[in-house]
């Protein structure tokens, strides 16, 4: 499968750190020093989540690409 998922990266001064989350994988986000940082372990945790999914048995998400948001 390939992982084309959406992520949404943004800036926290509380954290004071990158956070990349993954809105179609519920619960899977990662932060980072830098933006290149936090992409580079999201996608590490992506790889993760979907991991331990099949493990578990869970069902996996397919990506839908870019989500529309209010």
């Amino acid at each position: 499968m390939e992982k084309k998922y959406e992520i949404i990266i943004f800036w926290s001064a509380e954290d004071d750190a990158y956070v990349a989350e993954v809105p179609e994988l519920p619960g899977c986000m990662a932060d980072g020093r830098t933006y290149q940082e936090a992409v580079r372990n999201v996608e590490q945790i992506i790889e993760d989540w979907i991991e331990t999914a099949t493990r578990l048995d869970r069902p996996i998400p397919l990506p839908k690409g870019r989500l529309a948001y209010a």
